[in-house]
């Protein structure tokens, strides 16, 4: 499955990324330090994300985790992941987690990937009910979920812990499927 849009492309984790994750995630570690930590750490020179991008691999393949690269069209570098993730296949609910360069912040493809991979998640992977956790100063992170639909649900007091932080309260958004509500 390849998505095409105007600037960019969403396809599933693939081999061929590893290097251009790597390049995305070292090029953003600032940023991504606090929210993204593991798959900073698993990503921070090309050995790392050789094992990484295997195993993303593996999990897509039996269906564990999906994760998907935003690729801009131009050059085909990786500009972004989104995670549909902590699946629960049984109660028909997944986690969506994502992030983008931040030279690529603020143009809506974010969003528009949330939205597209939200119905991927309902009408092909049949789930019911998508969350995304986010904590109140990731602005960015909440206006993507709001746009998308979801729908603040309550906080969740130090579920995230950065590192070398104290634990942090994150905020949970949820949508729910309009063919299962």
């Amino acid at each position: 499955m390849i998505l095409t849009f105007t600037k960019y492309t969403i396809e599933p984790i693939h081999e061929k990324y590893a290097w251009r994750i790597c390049d995305l995630m070292v090029a953003n570690s600032d940023r991504l330090k606090r929210y993204f930590p593991k798959t900073l750490e698993q990503n921070l020179n090309p050995g790392l994300s050789h094992i990484f991008v295997e195993e993303k691999v593996r999990q897509y393949n039996h269906k564990e985790e999906f994760l998907f690269v935003l690729k801009e069209k131009e050059d085909h570098k990786v500009i972004g992941l989104v995670y549909i993730k902590e699946i629960d296949w049984k109660a028909r609910q997944a986690e969506l987690a994502y992030c983008i360069g931040y030279q690529y912040e603020g143009k809506g493809w974010m969003t528009e990937a949330v939205m597209t991979l939200s119905t991927y998640a309902f009408d092909i992977l049949g789930l019911k009910v998508l969350q995304i956790i986010a904590n109140e100063s990731n602005v960015g992170s909440i206006k993507v979920a709001e746009k998308c639909g979801y729908l603040w649900k309550r906080t969740l007091r130090k579920e995230h812990t950065p590192p070398g932080e104290e634990p942090l309260d994150m905020e949970l958004y949820e949508l729910k499927c309009r063919l299962h509500s």
